[in-house]
């Protein structure tokens, strides 16, 4: 039997005294990855058998357990965790740190755990202790999913316990070893000319099955928003889909193609920010193909993951942005942060939701692009964080950013297609009139301060302390 866990992940092994958990942790575990109560009650008392040093214990191995998980390293806990209180504050260290909780059940009969006690020095605590382990471990097994775990494994009995291997997989977040080059695409929705336009600019051009190519190999990369308020969502949504399909491209979800996905799958959602468009042109095509397109779209959205680690770590992509501490991790609250962001609750003068601008906060290793929100071209870095939503559906620029060159190129829209409510700030058109292509380095606050209200600069609402966001 083979078990694939994360390699970011929380592992709990769950067993009565003598099953065996400490000799399995050592066998599949580095020694540092686990963390043994009874460690830990000899590290606080000198006595690993002290039960009134048992709450001091788990305090050390709590602590101990989050600084690992915030420096993004696997913990495997070792101790009986039969009673639901027990793996309650667990649960609740994987969901702070985004870490995948994984329950590895050891389970042998009562007979061995008893044999097993009673050669190990000062164990003869009674079998009742062992029964009363047995039976809340019978209890919890049906609820494990239930109280949270992602992964419920049940190694059931002696044999299956030794014929047991384990190996770690990668995080789908995680692709570190894709190295690029890449070419990364702001916000598109829709405006599939000016893709064309910004990708012929980049150097790409289509193949005999008309997948977009480069001919040094580089690849693109796609920061989400393919959809909504554009003439040509079917057309932009088949060009990212076929060379995503063809190993051409890479693409993280914006909050319009998730929303777009589960209309389509008949669910209920608001049909306002260009939604009505996609549905209209969806509608409007024959009906093999129709159905055809609708089919890939979800299978395609469904199974693109929140955010992309990539190029050694040096480089993330979300639709949104993504907070260090998120940064190849996965959770419910990481997709909702890279696909929304955060809000503060309040609205602006436009009626639209005040969203706190995580950029300003930003202090990370990894470069982030990202998009969702439009401004001036051509974007400026703050704080090793770029936004390439150039609003081209409003009228502005659609905006790619050069890996690991760090060059912007942008092409202007062809017109403006939808009208935003708030107005993009105008940007001076390049003396060529076709694109603007420009080198930009990553600045820090205080450079980005002395910059804004510069003659000549775009002043970027990255740079104040709450952004403004659809």
């Amino acid at each position: 039997m083979t078990i694939e866990i994360p390699d970011f992940s929380l592992v709990v092994l769950v067993g009565a005294s003598g099953s065996g958990k400490s000799t399995f942790a050592a066998r599949h575990f580095l020694p540092t990855e686990v963390l043994s109560s009874d460690h830990f009650r000899a590290l606080v008392s000198d006595d690993e058998t002290s039960q009134e040093a048992t709450s001091d214990a788990f305090d050390a191995l709590h602590h101990l357990a989050a600084i690992r998980l915030r420096r993004r390293k696997l913990v495997v806990v070792d101790a009986t965790n039969v009673q639901e209180g027990a793996r309650k504050p667990l649960l609740e260290l994987a969901r702070r740190f985004h870490a995948v909780p994984v329950a590895l059940v050891i389970d042998v009969p009562e007979r061995v755990c008893h044999d097993r006690n009673r050669g190990r020095p000062n164990r003869d605590f009674g079998k009742h202790v062992v029964e009363r382990h047995v039976r809340e471990l019978r209890r919890s097994l049906r609820g494990l999913k239930r109280e949270g775990f992602r992964h419920v494994y049940h190694l059931d009995g002696e044999e299956q316990i030794a014929g047991v291997t384990i190996t770690r997989v990668p995080l789908w977040t995680d692709k570190r070893d894709v190295a690029g080059p890449f070419d990364i695409v702001g916000d598109v929705h829709g405006c599939q000319d000016e893709l064309c336009d910004l990708l012929a600019r980049l150097g790409y051009a289509p193949d005999a099955a008309n997948v977009w190519r480069h001919p040094e190999g580089r690849r693109l990369l796609f920061l989400g928003d393919l959809v909504d308020r554009g003439p040509k969502v079917v057309e932009t949504a088949t060009l990212v889909m076929d060379a995503v399909q063809a190993g051409a491209a890479l693409c993280v979800p914006g909050n319009h193609d998730d929303k777009l996905m589960r209309a389509l799958q008949g669910r209920n959602v608001q049909v306002t920010h260009g939604l009505k468009d996609s549905l209209q042109q969806i509608e409007a095509l024959p009906e093999a193909e129709r159905d055809a397109f609708k089919q890939r779209f979800v299978a395609f959205t469904d199974g693109l993951v929140s955010h992309l680690w990539l190029d050694g770590g040096r480089l993330a992509a979300a639709h949104a942005g993504i907070k260090e501490t998120m940064i190849g991790r996965a959770s419910g609250r990481v997709r909702d942060f890279a696909l929304y962001g955060e809000t503060t609750g309040e609205t602006d003068e436009f009626g639209l939701p005040v969203r706190w601008d995580w950029a300003a906060e930003y202090r990370g290793p990894a470069a982030v692009v990202y998009g969702h929100t439009p401004v001036p071209a051509p974007p400026q870095w703050l704080n090793n964080t770029i936004n390439l939503d150039t609003g081209c559906v409003f009228g502005g620029a659609l905006t790619a950013l050069r890996w690991p060159e760090k060059e912007v190129v942008t092409v202007p829209a062809r017109r403006v297609y939808a009208e935003p409510v708030r107005a993009l700030t105008p940007v001076p058109s390049p003396s060529s009139g076709a694109t603007t292509t420009c080198s930009t380095s990553p600045t820090s606050p205080g450079a980005a301060a002395s910059r804004r209200g510069s003659p000549g600069t775009c002043s970027s609402p990255r740079a104040t302390r709450r952004r403004r966001w659809r």
